[in-house]
Order: C-alpha cells, then structure tokens, then sequence
C-alpha cells in the first residue's frame, strides 16, 4: 500500500479496521530495516497472517531520504526539504482517509537520525491520537545516558517520550522502549517468507553428507563413498559464509581472522579438512574494502578467500544451501535482530555470531556458537567445535517456530489492535 491507497482481501475477517500512517522507506537501499517495512507493508495488504488476523489498512508515506547505503547519516538541506515534502504528505493523509495512528521507527544512536525524529515527531505527532514506535535498532537508551549532552537528551525525551504503543523485537530492546517511558510495549521479534521450502527435500540430504564427510576428516577416518557421491565433490572443504555489508562493525575482519586460525590450527594437525570463507555483501567504503584486501594479503589467505559482491534472489538462496556454517561476529553499535542470521536459521546453517547486544536471544540457551566481540582467537575455537559438535538441523525448527512471516503480521495486527 503506498500513497494513501489501501484494500483489504475478502478472506480478512469482517469489522472496523485499525487505520495506521507508516512513514518508514522501503528498499532501496536494502537492509534489515527496510526490508522489514516492506514485508509489513505487503504482507498486512494480503491478508497474510491467517483468517482470524485483525484487519489493518496501513497508508505509507515512503520516507525515503537517502539512495544508497553510504548516503544514510549525511546531513543535507535537500533532505531536509524532503523530509518536510514527507511530514505534509503524513498530514494530508490523516486528514484525508482518517488515519488516526502514526507508525515511525525511531533512530538508534546517531546525532543526524536523531534530528530526523526531532522534526518528524514535532511536525506530525500533534495531529495524530496515537504514536506507534518501532524500534528495530537497540542501543537508543545507553546512547542518550552515556554519549549526548542532557540537553540532547531532554529534546529526545520530549519529543518520543510516552510513545502509545512501542514494539520491540526482543527483551534486550525493551530498555529503549523503557526509557523514553512507553505506555504499552509489545515483543514482536522479526519474520520472513520461508526461503527453503524445499529443505527437508533437497538441502538437508547434501548437508547431512557433508557433516559425515567433514567428522571423517577431522577424526581422520576415510568417509565412506555413499556419503562422498551425496556431498559432492568439493566435500572436504567446509564453506563458512559470511552474509552482510562489509564493514569492520559488522564483523567481517574479525571472520577473516577466525577462519585463517582455525585453517591454521587444520593445517598442524594434517588434517585433509580445510575451511573456504565465502564473503557475499557490499562495501559501504572504497577505504575500507582495500584495507580488507590488504588484511587478505597479510594474512596470506587469498587462496581460502572468495568475494562475492552483493548478491540476491536465487544466487544468495545458492550461497546459503551451498554453505556449511553461517559466520557474523557482528559488533555493530545498533545491531539488534538482524535478518541474516534469521535467513541462515531457514537453511539450517550452524551460526557462530557474537554475544552482543539481542543476539544471544535468537539462538538456544548455552548454544557454543556464540563469541566475545572482537575475538578472532574465539571464533576460531568455535568455528572447530561447532564443525565436531553441531549439525545446525535445529535451527531450522526454532526459525519454523519463532521467525516466520505468518507469525510475525499476526502478532503485529494484534498489537495496532490493542490500540482500539
């Protein structure tokens, strides 16, 4: 739904329809967050959900003020007027269709997004009943407590602050919704369309073979030839795929790191196993993607190292079948529920990633793939273990459970419905 337009399918259930104004982008640019609204948006149109959803009819101003990836934060007086041209649309629309609700992701900790909230919320908050936050991003609260000045603080607070409804994705990020003194909270964790109907089918086979293949190896046993025709023939190479932008926050020296010590510590004990780290994603710098090649070089692992760019649709469904373990020892400042880790979750990939912000929660209770930020030495240990001790099947249970897209649009409707 986009421009004020809106319908509802004939499956939906009858009854008064909870109006919501999402002022929130769509892709481009592609990341978590906007692929997330985008979901939302589409998903809530269909009807998707199941039959006894509450029926939502949301009407999008797409508050697109940047192009690209790199473009996000930078200050301009053009997206200054943009972001006006938005807040009239945002008004007009409340006035036009009635639209008593207004949904608005908040900022996570950074001084040019902060300014954004100060003029959407100051612009369009007294025209509208209720104020429904989203916060995909975690870190607001310890942002605003140990960073800013009060001053900084107080404006923040007066303008977010008793938010009608606050959905946050996970426990951890209750704390931002706390803060800024929320008056109802909802714990909606993220979903998304099943990207590997076909798992139990075509996906799992292959990589039960491989895991046979790869215990033969490390214990230095021959893997039987049955197991060999299935895994294929690149089997005594465990491919750890690392699936994000190509920032140092985001982890990827630190996987590059891990996976030259744990090659490393292969090589001293002559084991005929070797790991292949596959890195698919942009670099948001030219500086920063030539500091990467030149850490490949020093660390003499070009041979064991393969640059994919950005990748989508069925090449990145391939990456992720083809792939053995999920690394990404993220320490991204705003990192929250990030939707690569649920992706690598449907394939049933063993994930290593940090303990680090609402990360542990996705992942079970004292699960060995979880690291120190910062830590290759750790990602290393965990990257041998989890390829003698983990098979990852499991995650692809939690992610049919937890993470799909039905649950995700029906537990959002029957948080806009709870506002009446």
């Amino acid at each position: 739904m986009t421009n004020g337009t809106h319908s509802r399918d004939a499956s939906t259930p009858a009854g008064k329809p909870v109006k919501v104004l999402v002022f929130a982008h769509v892709p481009p640019p592609h990341h978590g967050q906007s692929y997330m609204v985008q979901l939302m948006l589409d998903g809530l149109r269909q009807g998707g959900g199941g039959a006894d959803r509450p029926v939502i009819e949301c009407y999008h101003v797409d508050a697109r003020i940047s192009k690209e990836l790199s473009d996000i934060g930078d200050f301009r007086l053009g997206k200054f007027l943009l972001l006006l041209w938005f807040c009239v649309k945002a008004v007009y629309y409340r006035f036009r269709y009635g639209v008593r609700n207004f949904y608005y992701i908040p900022a996570p900790g950074k001084r040019s997004a902060l300014y954004r909230d100060w003029v959407v919320m100051g612009l369009c908050r007294p025209f509208f009943k209720n104020i429904i936050l989203h916060w995909h991003a975690a870190g607001l609260a310890k942002w605003l407590e140990t960073v800013v000045q009060i001053r900084t603080r107080l404006i923040t607070f007066h303008f977010l602050k008793e938010a009608d409804l606050s959905i946050v994705l996970s426990e951890y990020n209750r704390r931002d919704a706390e803060k800024l003194f929320a008056k109802r909270i909802a714990v909606v964790g993220n979903g998304i369309p099943d990207p590997c109907p076909e798992f139990e089918r075509e996906v799992q086979p292959r990589r039960s073979a491989r895991r046979a293949v790869h215990a033969a190896l490390l214990a230095g046993r021959s893997p039987a030839a049955a197991e060999l025709a299935v895994a294929g023939e690149d089997a005594g190479v465990v491919r750890v795929l690392y699936l994000a932008h190509c920032t140092r926050e985001k982890g990827l020296f630190d996987a590059l790191s891990g996976v030259c010590l744990a090659n490393a510590a292969l090589a001293q004990r002559k084991s005929r196993l070797s790991l292949r780290m596959v890195v698919a994603g942009n670099f948001l710098s030219s500086r920063e993607q030539q500091e990467f090649e030149a850490e490949v070089v020093r660390l003499a692992c070009a041979a064991s190292v393969e640059y994919q760019g950005f990748v989508g649709g069925e090449k990145k469904a391939k990456l992720l079948r083809d792939s053995d373990l999920f690394c990404f020892p993220t320490f991204y400042q705003n990192e929250n529920q990030p939707v690569n880790l649920i992706e690598a979750m449907a394939f049933g990939l063993p994930v290593l990633t940090t303990r680090w912000r609402s990360l542990p929660e996705l992942l079970p209770a004292n699960y060995p793939g979880l690291v120190p930020i910062q830590n290759p030495a750790a990602i290393s240990a965990a990257i041998l273990l989890l390829l003698e001790t983990h098979d990852g099947e499991g995650f692809r249970e939690r992610f049919l459970k937890f993470y799909t897209l039905d649950r995700y649009l029906s537990e959002l409707a029957k948080a806009f419905e709870s506002l009446g």
